[in-house]
């Protein structure tokens, strides 16, 4: 088969695949919206019947955190709520089950435990009166919906896991590279004469030890040779063959294999800034980061008021040249946090911030209390247990696939 073929023969597979999938939450969102609403009592919650006993529960959240409150009728008249053995279970996705039981306070019973979001499970009610044994279940789902692996895949959709993580708290500067102060040597004639020769010329790489001139001396009318003291780069070329030195610089070699780079930190960072601080450098036209950390400090501050500390960088390969824009990280904080998830993961739900944990094929939201952001992550304080698994790329594939089901919890 064509390649050409083979890239419309795998469009039309997604297409299909994506199309069936629409279908299915399509139908699924029909059926949702076809079936009947349940009844409602006089306190808002929901009607459960079963021959002339009925029971009414609603989740109470008003000046409290959300708990299950019942009344109870049979006959449509009111029963001491004293008289009626409930349980509740509450039955989450992964097969977590909230056990509630009731206590009587004033007119109705009262849950024991608060409901937690989200309102996401199958409810199973158990009521003993009179000697009789009342049940019924039901779904009550939200910020709930199913995907096959193969279509997740398809989507691109994919997770990680809720865990421990160090932050490591950087701030942001700018500035270029210089040359260390000692990194140019002067090349001078020993004994003033004529230059016989010169054996580099300029941009040459030298070595140290390496012959750049011969002179020959006014005095003695011996010729001797001069040598570089150092690696580098012939710099700068002053001279050439046949001209006297007259105590005049001959050559500069100059020495990159270290460059300095000078940051610009202002006043509002500078107290956060110390000397030994880890630093990752951005330099401009190079791929790859350099990690160093700041080695000193200049004492005035520029006329914008900002103090430039300064960091090596390594340059044994010479590719880095003096003037380049560099952008670095310097870090000022790390601690580590009990939980964090990446940011990108972060979708609204209702009025809340969460993100869809993953459980087989099923997803469902988490509703997450945040603290602190560092980077791509923030640090999470509660809504979501250490371990689980959640969707970090693509979720607002989920939050779309959720709102079209429209599905809401019982209040």
């Amino acid at each position: 088969m064509r390649p050409t073929f083979k890239i419309l023969a795998l469009i039309s597979t997604l297409c299909f695949i994506s199309l069936s999938a629409s279908f299915s939450s399509f139908a699924v969102s029909e059926q949702t919206v076809e079936a009947a609403e349940p009844e409602k009592g006089p306190n808002r919650g929901r009607m459960l019947r079963k021959d002339d006993f009925a029971i009414e529960l609603a989740i109470f959240e008003t000046g409290v955190p959300p708990e299950f409150r019942v009344w109870a009728t049979t006959d449509g008249k009111a029963i001491a709520p004293e008289s009626i053995e409930l349980n509740v279970k509450l039955i989450r996705l992964g097969d977590v089950i909230d056990d509630i039981n009731f206590f009587q306070e004033g007119e109705y019973l009262r849950g024991d435990m608060v409901i937690y979001e989200p309102h996401s499970f199958i409810v199973a009610i158990t009521a003993n009166y009179q000697d009789k044994t009342y049940q019924w279940q039901y779904d009550n789902f939200e910020g709930r919906t199913s995907i096959g692996d193969e279509i997740a895949q398809a989507m691109e959709i994919s997770t990680g896991i809720v865990g421990p993580s160090t932050f490591h708290e950087t701030v942001e500067v700018y500035g270029k590279l210089a040359l260390p102060s000692d990194a140019t040597s002067n090349i001078y004639a020993r004994f003033d004469g004529l230059v016989e020769k010169v054996n580099v010329k300029l941009g040459d790489l030298v070595k140290k030890g390496q012959l750049l001139l011969t002179v020959e001396s006014n005095e003695s009318l011996q010729s001797y040779q001069v040598f570089s003291a150092q690696n580098g780069i012939v710099s700068a070329v002053h001279v050439t063959s046949g001209e006297l030195s007259n105590g005049r610089v001959l050559l500069e070699v100059t020495n990159n294999e270290i460059l300095i780079a000078e940051l610009a930190v202002f006043p509002k960072d500078l107290s956060r800034v110390k000397i030994g601080a880890k630093t990752t450098l951005s330099i401009n036209g190079v791929a790859a980061k350099q990690l160093s950390k700041i080695d000193s400090r200049v004492l005035k501050v520029r006329d914008d008021q900002a103090k430039l500390f300064r960091v090596l960088v390594n340059n044994s390969d010479s590719l880095l040249s003096e003037g380049s824009f560099v952008s670095a990280e310097i870090e000022i904080d790390t601690y580590d946090v009990a939980m964090a998830v990446k940011r990108k993961a972060l979708q609204s739900f209702r009025d809340f911030t969460v993100v869809y944990a993953k459980v087989g094929n099923e997803y469902e939201v988490r509703m997450l209390e945040l603290g602190r952001i560092v980077g791509n992550k923030i640090e999470v304080l509660a809504g979501i247990s250490i371990g689980t698994e959640y969707v970090i790329e693509n979720s607002y594939i989920l939050k779309a696939d959720v709102e079209k089901s429209g599905a809401s919890h019982d209040h």
